[in-house]
């Protein structure tokens, strides 16, 4: 069969023996029903009205409160008007002006954490015309900045030991919400709750108790489960804030599909709302799909996707991107599956975005760097690094510790796989100097990888739309995606 998978700014033709399984997801296996766009801002109202585990805003808030709206960057979520960032504030504000609240004391806050600040275009984007006119202009819409402290506090650390620094306009407000979404994410699971703070409104010492190998790698991490030690630790972390500031979070999350749009909305107290908004999200995102377990993955890379322009050119980027394949599709993968993938690999590193990356990848070519996990020694040496920490502040590049949670993920791929084919690299070198084999087309990497690891007749799936669309978890059909299947990494114990 001729099937076609992403690859630069267009795609690239694939033929795939005929046996090949195909899975779209929203597609192969439809998500559950969203919330009709008429039915959106009624069904919000509601979930705000009747929160769980905490009053309504209308008792929270009164006249002199101040208020702080924390809602996600690009990366979460969709941008159509019925979006659930533009109708949950919009019908918060209308609560709170109820409440008798000032605007003046309100302020919007981008939770992008170590993601670079969104501009003001993508602010625009994100929010709306209308919202975006009325907080914007009078400077009540900013990015969180996890380098500014004077607007930053330090609490301490959690029972585990991990640090909790966290932003300051929102440790002293008076009521603070976040505006999460419930995605299928490898990093823990879901968005939204508590890793919505705990990884949107902190700093990099914090992060890096949990975005690091000793946490990635271990077995609870591979495949994803909403049980891991990461999770734990979000959870941890934002209770210690909510200990601190002697108050919770308010949280208003919605299950999104595979479009985006709200499957379900929850209000409340993030440890109540949390395990009722997965067992909803759980029926889109761990989809019982496989018969039989895969021995060859097949899928595409575009240039642009998730964090930016050049995540499918990037090296250490489009590695992050294999990873998160694997920490998501773990379980119907066979033991020495092989992964496939189409990559201009071009050496296009965006040094905008992530001005670090390109002398992270040249020091992992040096200097007894075997493995990805050798790099993390220079996690605080690149954190520090004040030309690439102003660079995060003022010119809307990603934080230099990001790219440590990255090659944290990336190594994975190479964790549980036989072998990573990237076909149609244009400056091949860069993908093997990441540990990748290259060839140039699909066919020679299938004939290649059936000779040497798979046998004449692998079970073959193919993911097209991999990254143009919003991923599921996929499982065996039988069998309870909860059940932690894998070894412990050796490192890890």
């Amino acid at each position: 069969m001729k099937l076609s998978f992403e690859y630069g700014h267009g795609l690239m033709d694939a033929n795939l023996p005929d046996s090949t399984d195909i899975f779209i997801p929203g597609e192969t296996i439809a998500d559950p029903e969203c919330i009709p766009e008429d039915q959106l801002e009624a069904k919000t109202l509601e979930s705000l009205r009747n929160p769980i585990g905490m009053k309504p805003l209308m008792e929270l808030a009164k006249k002199g409160s101040k208020v702080t709206i924390i809602f996600p960057d690009r990366v979460k979520g969709g941008e159509q008007s019925t979006s659930h960032r533009k109708i949950s504030i919009k019908l918060i504000l209308q609560e709170l002006y109820n409440a008798g609240v000032q605007k003046s004391d309100i302020l919007l806050i981008c939770s992008n954490g170590l993601h670079r600040k969104n501009t003001e275009q993508e602010i625009r984007n994100v929010l709306g015309e209308t919202l975006f006119n009325e907080f914007w202009y009078t400077h009540q819409i900013i990015n969180h900045d996890s380098e500014d402290y004077e607007h930053l506090i330090d609490l301490g650390t959690t029972e585990r030991g991990d640090p909790v620094l966290m932003n300051k306009y929102v440790y002293d407000s008076d009521l603070a919400i976040l505006i999460g979404h419930v995605q299928g994410n490898p990093y823990g699971g879901y968005s939204g709750g508590y890793k919505h703070c705990a990884t949107g409104i902190t700093h990099w010492r914090s992060i890096a108790s949990h975005h690091v190998p000793s946490v990635m790698h271990r077995s609870d991490f591979t495949p994803v489960r909403n049980s891991s030690l990461m999770r734990s630790k979000f959870n941890e972390i934002g209770q210690h804030m909510e200990k601190c500031m002697g108050k919770k979070f308010f949280c208003c999350d919605a299950v999104l599909d595979t479009k985006s749009r709200q499957i379900a909305v929850f209000s409340g107290a993030a440890e109540q709302i949390q395990p009722l908004s997965w067992e909803i999200a759980d029926k889109r995102t761990y989809v019982h799909y496989a018969e039989k377990k895969y021995d060859i993955m097949v899928f595409g890379m575009p240039q642009f996707f998730h964090y930016g322009d050049g995540m499918g050119t990037n090296p250490i980027m489009l590695m992050q991107a294999l990873s998160a394949q694997v920490v998501r599709h773990k379980r119907i993968m066979s033991d020495n599956c092989v992964i496939i993938c189409s990559s201009l690999c071009n050496g296009y590193f965006h040094d905008e975005l992530w001005p670090y990356l390109r002398e992270m990848y040249t020091m992992f070519q040096h200097d007894y760097m075997n493995t990805l996990p050798d790099m993390n020694r220079y996690g605080e040496y690149f954190a520090t690094n004040q030309e690439y920490v102003r660079k995060y502040r003022f010119c809307n590049a990603f934080h230099p510790f990001h790219g440590f949670s990255m090659i944290s993920s990336a190594h994975i791929a190479e964790m549980n796989t036989a072998a990573i084919y990237l076909v149609g690299a244009q400056e091949p070198g860069y993908a093997r100097g990441m540990g990748l084999k290259t060839r140039a087309t699909f066919e020679e990497a299938l004939q290649d990888a059936m000779k040497k690891y798979t046998g004449d007749n692998p079970n073959i799936l193919a993911l097209p739309r991999t990254f143009k669309t919003t991923a599921v978890h996929l499982c065996m059909k039988t069998g309870d995606h909860n059940i932690i299947d894998t070894p412990a990494h050796p490192c890890c114990g």
